[in-house]
């Protein structure tokens, strides 16, 4: 007979499940055999002996629920009469792993809810985490927060970008729409470099002003062009902070704008005719392309061309700056895919408890998306020293 037929071979899922429970009795024994050392230089002698430098007896032990990587285990920890337990080995009051702490922080991040969590942490670890024990855990993103707000700005940033996103918060008991402003820059280098993020009530030249002013505070200079959209009090609070730069419109809203004075059968020709004049090869030339569109389908259009005037000169700024960066500088495109991670984050959220969770959540998810950034130059910015030598040599 053969005996394997005794004994029918196990399947993987039950071989990793037995392995599991041997990593985990392993990290017990370890962690046990620790503290009994602990404890041992608390009392100052090993159990039964009796010393005369004996400090302490032992009170017996008592059960600690630790959650794993590998799962949830259960430690014996000794304690003494008067010194109590070695703490120190697992951390007082503690439940859980540092690492269970950075993956839950990391998931919520990425988009997994503090309801969803606890189906997550019981699929890969058999235990659920409640929806307070994450919001707790998540808590410890503030640290990014004011590491962001008080990170120093040493080099210049020729190019600032200004924007804003907005969300839910509740705010003195009622759900509020709240405005996210989003502050990222250009260093003289080429590489883009998130600055700050900030929770308005409201889009205003208050809250812009606040943030402004706080990024002057830290340190930024060398501004030459604000990239933004036509908010008057976003414009009021540029003028205030920084006064010698060059304000751009952002091209994308502004053809937003004028395509909402147009009715629906002639918008594509009216954004395609847009284009064009955004993509003139200098000033002049855009000006003749307007003057074009204004004699022909800006006749059927008068709304929309009155909006595409009244906006040109702003929306044009970036002529004066070299050719090269043209594309990148004329809009705030650059925010698009930080907003949309931001947009999608929310959604799994819906209204966020308070105004400080949203900025903590903002904030990591902003820092988590621009994390590339200084992994590849995002200008040549040589065109641009070698114009400005050129107009100083003109004044």
């Amino acid at each position: 007979m053969d005996d394997s037929a005794a004994f029918p071979r196990a399947t993987q899922d039950e071989l990793s499940w037995d392995l599991a429970g041997l990593f985990r009795g392993a990290i017990r024994l370890v962690l046990e055999c620790v503290l009994q050392e602990e404890v041992k230089e608390l009392v100052g002698a090993r159990r039964y002996e009796r010393l005369a430098s004996r400090k302490d007896h032992l009170n017996g032990t008592y059960l600690r629920r630790l959650l794993t990587s590998l799962g949830l285990i259960e430690v014996a920890v000794p304690r003494t009469r008067a010194n109590g337990s070695p703490v120190d080995v697992i951390g007082r009051y503690k439940r859980r792993t540092g690492e269970i702490d950075r993956m839950v922080t990391s998931a919520y991040v990425e988009g997994v809810s503090t309801r969803d969590m606890s189906r997550v942490t019981q699929a890969l670890m058999g235990e659920g985490l409640s929806r307070s024990t994450v919001s707790r855990v998540t808590k410890t993103l503030a640290q990014q927060v004011e590491d962001l707000r008080r990170a120093p700005i040493s080099e210049p940033m020729p190019y600032l970008y200004l924007d804003a996103t907005f969300l839910d918060a509740r705010w003195a008991r009622t759900i509020e729409n709240v405005s996210a402003l989003v502050a990222y820059g250009v260093t003289a280098d080429g590489h883009r470099r998130l600055l700050g993020v900030g929770i308005g009530a409201e889009e205003s030249e208050a809250s812009w002003s606040e943030l402004l002013g706080e990024l002057v505070s830290r340190g930024l200079s060398g501004v030459q062009l604000v990239i933004a959209d036509d908010h008057r009090g976003l414009a009021n609070a540029a003028r205030r902070h920084l006064p010698e730069a060059q304000r751009q419109r952002c091209t994308v809203h502004l053809e937003r704008n004028v395509l909402v004075k147009a009715p629906q059968r002639l918008r594509g020709r009216v954004a395609g005719q847009l284009r064009v004049v955004f993509q003139a090869s200098s000033l002049a030339e855009a000006k003749k392309r307007l003057q074009a569109f204004a004699g022909g389908l800006g006749q059927q259009v008068p709304e929309a061309l009155h909006c595409l005037q009244d906006g040109f000169a702003a929306a044009t700024q970036y002529f004066a700056f070299p050719k090269e960066h043209w594309i990148r500088i004329r809009s705030t495109n650059g925010l698009e895919r930080l907003h949309g991670e931001i947009k999608r984050r929310i959604r799994s959220v819906g209204a966020f408890p308070d105004r400080d969770s949203a900025l903590r959540l903002i904030t990591a998810v902003a820092l988590e998306t621009t994390r590339v950034w200084s992994d590849r130059r995002y200008l040549d910015m040589s065109s641009l020293k070698t114009a400005t030598k050129l107009e100083r040599a003109v004044a």
